[in-house]
């Protein structure tokens, strides 16, 4: 048996005034003629299929085409849990129908626990495969809180309920001995402990980044497939938990990352090897830094080489000590006759008071919450003791305000 591993695709993506509506319908194109060519037998998908809960209609689109095209081929069951950036609502709107096309969703923890264990079975009724379908863990699946808990006790208590989820349904599994002979998979959402990130992603939970260690997911799992981070990577070692990362970049700190999914071979029941398939790069992004003559010349010299792709998008990052009149007219003709696209420019001080002053003034898209929390503490003189129960609490609130954002779409 052959299964694919994939996650956050985020279909529905606004790259600052952008869509990237070519760049997943070629992803998934891709994906679809690698799932016929490695004869792929299953689909497994980590989470974060959307950017936003309330998805714009061509992302919808795309995600439905992708699903019926996969009828009536090698691929004979499909897994889609949720994730943090997924309206659990939408994705099971169509749940009763996908379900008659052995494609099962689970977004979110459903009130009967077991249905989270999904036996995956052939035409004749034999059981295949056994997944425990675990989605993002919201906040009101794991814990009720109270007034008087602490933030550091809310950290302590969302932390044991994360592994109290995974223990019980990995005793589900274990108690039956049929599920012995053949895979056991189960998924995940979230920030595992070591986790390695080339984008600014920040824990989905209030407290540290840590929400559960690879060695603490049930052992009898053949395989542990997680979403959330976007950089493909084995976790504490261990060859069998893994991220497959997303299938494009999705930022400018993303670049040099390889996007793939993986290919899990199964023999008798048994893991035999985990293959990475690299995805083409369909849009290079790219960021281009120096002082302006340097930059000019880099940027022509990049648009000659990518002439044949999509137009590449990039951020211009232009070091210099004195202001430069109409920088962004000046480069932006310069591109003219160009299959090149600056979606970014900057001009970045280097001396003086003015660096000072420059390096304050980041820009909206470049600032999480959280920093802005911090830098306000300290501006207010808190003291460093006080600011891990501090941001608990503010981390606390924000998880509120996107649980109510999510429930309200």
């Amino acid at each position: 048996m052959k299964i694919l591993h994939t996650s956050d695709w985020h279909l529905g993506q606004k790259f600052l005034t952008k869509d990237r509506l070519e760049e997943h319908q070629l992803a998934l194109d891709w994906m679809y003629e690698l799932i016929q060519s490695e004869q792929v037998e299953v689909l497994l998908i980590a989470g974060d299929i959307f950017d936003v809960g309330a998805p714009p209609n061509y992302a919808r689109k795309l995600y439905y085409q992708f699903l019926t095209r996969l009828l009536n081929t090698c691929c004979r069951h499909i897994v889609i849990v949720g994730g943090n950036h997924d309206s659990p609502s939408m994705l099971e709107a169509p749940k009763d129908l996908l379900e008659q096309l052995n494609m099962h969703v689970v977004g979110a923890v459903p009130e009967d626990f077991h249905s989270q264990i999904i036996e995956l079975k052939d035409k004749k009724g034999k059981l295949e495969a056994v997944v425990a379908a675990v989605p993002f863990l919201r906040d009101r699946d794991l814990r009720k809180s109270t007034s008087a808990e602490s933030g550091l006790e809310r950290i302590t208590v969302i932390k044991q309920s994360i592994l109290k989820h995974y223990q019980s349904v990995g005793d589900l599994v274990k108690a039956k001995k049929e599920y012995e002979a053949v895979p056991r998979i189960v998924t995940g959402h979230l920030y595992a402990s070591g986790a390695n990130s080339s984008a600014k992603q920040d824990n989905i939970y209030i407290g540290d980044k840590e929400n559960i260690k690879a060695s603490q997911f049930p052992d009898f799992f053949d395989y542990v497939a997680l979403g959330h981070i976007h950089r493909p990577q084995t976790i504490g070692g261990l060859n069998h938990v893994r991220y497959s990362g997303s299938i494009i970049p999705l930022s400018f700190s993303e670049t040099k990352d390889d996007k793939s999914v993986y290919i899990l071979e199964f023999k008798a029941g048994a893991l035999q090897q985990v293959e990475a398939k690299i995805l083409p790069v369909f849009r290079r992004l790219k960021t281009i830094r120096g002082d302006y003559d340097t930059v000019q010349k880099q940027i022509l010299a990049f648009a000659e080489r990518h002439k044949k792709e999509l137009p590449p998008w990039v951020e211009v990052l232009v070091e210099s000590d004195q202001i430069i009149p109409n920088l962004s007219i000046e480069l932006n003709q310069l591109v003219e006759d160009q299959s090149i696209e600056l979606l970014k420019i900057r001009l970045l001080k280097k001396t003086g008071w003015q660096k000072a002053k420059e390096e304050n003034q980041l820009e909206l898209e470049d600032v999480e919450a959280i920093d802005v929390f911090r830098q306000k503490c300290a501006s207010m003189g808190t003291l460093p003791d006080q600011m891990e129960e501090l941001e608990a609490s503010f981390r606390a609130l924000l998880n509120w305000m996107e649980e109510r954002e999510i429930h309200e779409d």
